[in-house]
């Protein structure tokens, strides 16, 4: 599957209608994104059952603060709506695939209820 570039407009939409979304934060001044683009492209051909997006920050201000980026490339995983994980740097290809496996390994009905339990305490 071949990725999909993210916009305000069909951000929320995407979400909702995969359950595992990886997105890579970049833009085409970035060299490391440039590095890490062809890394995150073939990743994307070899997991199809995930969906792989962009967002050019530079044409997407607005998202791209919206997830207070500082550092590109960022790379952000996302499952069931909920951001598991989001890191600037261009990582190796092997890296890339430790990174998917440990997000598909992720128990998470223990995530949702360590979330319930920090905002729970966040209330005391």
């Amino acid at each position: 599957m071949a990725t999909i570039e993210l916009t305000k407009d069909n951000f929320n939409q995407t979400l909702t209608e995969n359950d595992f979304v990886l997105i890579d934060f970049w833009a085409s001044w970035c060299g490391p994104c440039k590095t890490f683009s062809p890394i995150f492209e073939k990743a994307s051909e070899r997991h199809t059952d995930l969906t792989f997006t962009t967002v050019d920050t530079e044409a997407q201000q607005e998202l791209a603060a919206s997830f207070d980026i500082q550092s590109i490339p960022t790379l952000m995983v996302v499952r069931d709506k909920t951001v598991i994980y989001a890191q600037p740097g261009a990582l190796p290809e092997e890296a890339l695939e430790d990174l998917i496996q440990q997000a598909r390994d992720i128990d998470m009905d223990e995530v949702r209820k360590e979330i319930a339990k920090q905002q729970a305490d966040g209330q005391d």
